[in-house]
């Protein structure tokens, strides 16, 4: 992999599904680590400071949700984006994923391989540009 490309962490617990992500995002050059438990995912959220957390809401262990919260409560975890994805519908999920900070939301259904590669890109492409305002 490439240095400086790009970190993500995957927090999946449907293994099929999170190595497709995986697979599709390194193929653009980013970096995965994917997490199949809200464990593992604060694990790898505290130890790589991914540049997007692409987070499934319900995963054993600790729930999306919590791990959103935990992230958000800390100094390492704050402002890394998260993207929601999801097999809840969006009203069905918990109430305040919006006002903890997140990037968007999308029902796994209703996504396709092509518009993840989209999103992370979208995401990254603003993040990159709103870093490099910030520096100059």
């Amino acid at each position: 992999m490439e240095a400086g490309a790009k970190k993500i962490i995957i927090v999946e617990d449907n293994q099929d599904l999170a190595e497709i992500y995986k697979t599709r995002l390194e193929i653009l050059g980013y970096t995965c680590y994917v997490a199949y438990n809200g464990i593992i995912a604060l694990y790898f959220i505290q130890k790589e400071k991914p540049d997007l957390v692409l987070l499934d809401l319900m995963i054993p262990d600790i729930s999306g949700g919590q791990v959103l919260e935990t992230m958000r409560s800390s100094d390492w975890g704050k402002n890394i984006p998260v993207y929601v994805i999801s097999n809840l519908n969006e009203a069905d999920a918990p109430d305040n994923l919006r006002d903890l900070g997140i990037e968007g939301y999308s029902v796994k259904s209703n996504l396709s391989n092509d518009e993840i590669d989209v999103i992370v890109q979208n995401i990254l492409n603003k993040t990159e540009a709103s870093d490099t305002s910030a520096s100059e």
